[in-house]
This record gives structure tokens, sequence and C-alpha cells, in this order.
């Protein structure tokens, strides 16, 4: 997951033996020109949209999650609290993004809320506090079947990255957002006071532009490229000289095999011609001790 990245490339499947909860599903390929989505959940698909009526069973384009709400809505009790430990980025959070007067013309109750994974979201701040003079604040768990809960799905003025990221406003209550078959362009319209909004617009512009997403994977680098093609030439340079390292071995050995089969052949005629000569001086010897024996005792 990249910020400010651009996306795109070719997606790619979660494999089949996995072990994961949505092994062959797509996830990737997206661009980050179509990361905004609109006011209705479900909205932010670039690709994988064949029932609009619900996000069960959809792709992971920007390689998030969507967004999971309360009575298993538009069938999003699949990406629920149960996989929170394997959710790309970690939990559901929300963070509230409040600013001063000193920047922007607002009011103390002009208080927006980010809901996300929660590592988008401490991402995210360290934008909003930079460009839009957000107030810093720590994300905290979100869960939309609390009774208290201080955001409801009515109140989200913005899905990004897939439905898996919102903007929402207590001021603001959506009341097509619960329609059964949604249509992702029918919504209730924003109050004046959101909708011209200066911090509002600075908020949607850097959640646009900053927004953690998948990139594609870098091009290669000539060194790279140099590496590779040393690699696939290597390999059958090795084999070869391996080969011709094995002729040469099995050579040498013929040859020193040879070698010392002739000395052993040469040390054993040597051994031998001493062995005969030894047994010549002997007889010479009892010869010549028999002809005196003779010639004393006639």
């Amino acid at each position: 997951m990249d910020q400010w990245g651009p996306g795109g490339g070719k997606f790619v499947k979660i494999s089949s033996d996995s072990h994961h909860p949505f092994q062959g599903r797509a996830f990737g390929g997206a661009k980050r020109k179509e990361i905004r989505g609109s006011r209705t959940f479900g909205s932010g698909y670039p690709y994988g949209v064949d029932n609009p009526s619900t996000v069960a069973g959809r792709p992971f384009p920007f390689g998030t999650w969507p967004l999971w709400w309360d009575q298993n809505f538009m069938g999003s009790g699949e990406y629920g609290p149960h996989l929170d430990a394997i959710r790309p980025g970690g939990m559901l959070a929300s963070v509230s993004l409040g600013t001063t007067t000193a920047h922007f013309n607002v009011t103390d109750t002009e208080v927006y809320y980010a809901i996300a994974d929660k590592e988008s979201l401490s991402l995210l701040m360290i934008s909003y506090v930079t460009w839009c003079h957000v107030v810093p604040a720590w994300p905290s768990k979100f869960d939309p079947t609390l009774s208290n809960s201080t955001i409801r799905l009515e109140n989200v003025i913005q899905y990004f990255r897939a439905s898996s990221f919102a903007i929402a406003s207590s001021k603001y209550n959506n009341t097509f957002a619960r329609s059964p078959s949604p249509n992702l362009t029918e919504h209730t319209p924003l109050p004046t006071s959101i909708e011209y909004s200066a911090f509002r617009k600075c908020i949607d512009n850097v959640t646009f532009n900053a927004l953690p997403i998948l990139n594609k994977p870098p091009a290669p680098t000539p060194m790279d490229r140099f590496i590779m093609a040393l690699i696939y030439a290597g390999v059958p340079i090795l084999l070869a000289c391996a080969y011709i390292s094995g002729v040469i071995v099995f050579i040498f050995y013929e040859i020193a095999g040879y070698i010392h089969n002739k000395v052993l052949q040469k040390l054993w005629v040597r051994q031998q011609l001493r062995k005969q000569r030894k047994a010549e001086r002997e007889a010479h010897a009892r010869a010549r001790v028999a002809a005196l024996a003779y010639e004393w005792y006639p």
C-alpha cells in the first residue's frame, strides 16, 4: 500500500490454496483516478460489480476490503469484526477531523469523521494535519452496531477506494442510504454549509490524492535486467561447465589410473628381475662351492 501512488497494473487473484477467506478473488489493478465513489455504499468499484445490491463476493480493486455496516447491510457482514485480525490495514476505526478558525471559516460544530482501516487513518492523519490543519487525533475502534455510535450509514457524505473509506458528518442524513437496491447516484443533497465548506473540500482533495492504495510492482531497473540476463545466460553456462568439468575429471582419473598401473607393472618387473639375478648368484655360488670341494678331496 502506498500513499500518493498512482495504482494501476494488472490485478491478481488470491491463491486458491492459501486458506484465505476470500481465496480466488481478484485484487489490485485499480488506478488512483478511479478512487472516488459516491455517497452510496457499494460505490467506487472500477470493476467486479456484478450485483449492485450487495458487496459480498466482490473483488478488491485497491487491495482493501469494504467497510461493514450493522444488520449485514448489503452483505457487508462477511468483512465484519470476526476478520479484523487479517483485514488489510488492521481493524475498522474512525477518527474525528476538526480544525480551528485560524485557518478556515468554520464553527465549533463543523467536524467530520473518517472511517477506514486503522493504518490508513493513521497515515492520512499526517497529511490532513499538514495540508488541512486538522487537529491531530488518534483513531479508535469503530463499531456501527453500537446504539451510541457517533456515525451512522446515513451520515456518509463520500465513499472512496471501493467503499473501503468514508468521510461522514453528523449534520448530514442521506435518506436513500439504506435503499434495498441502491442507486449509486441517488442521494439526499448536502447541506449548503457542508457542500461549500473549504475545510471539507480540503479533506476531500487530500483523501483523493493521499489515500493509500495498492500500487503496481515497480519497473525493473537496468541493474535488475542485467542481473536477470546473467541468471538466464549463466544457468546453461554453468551446466556446460559442470559437464566439461566432469569430463575433465573422468579423463584425469583415467590417465592417473593408467600411469599407476604402468608404474606398478614396472616395479613388478624389476622385482622379478632382482629375484632372478639373486637366484642365479646363489646357484653360481653353490656350483663354485661344489667345484672347490671336488678339488680339495680328489
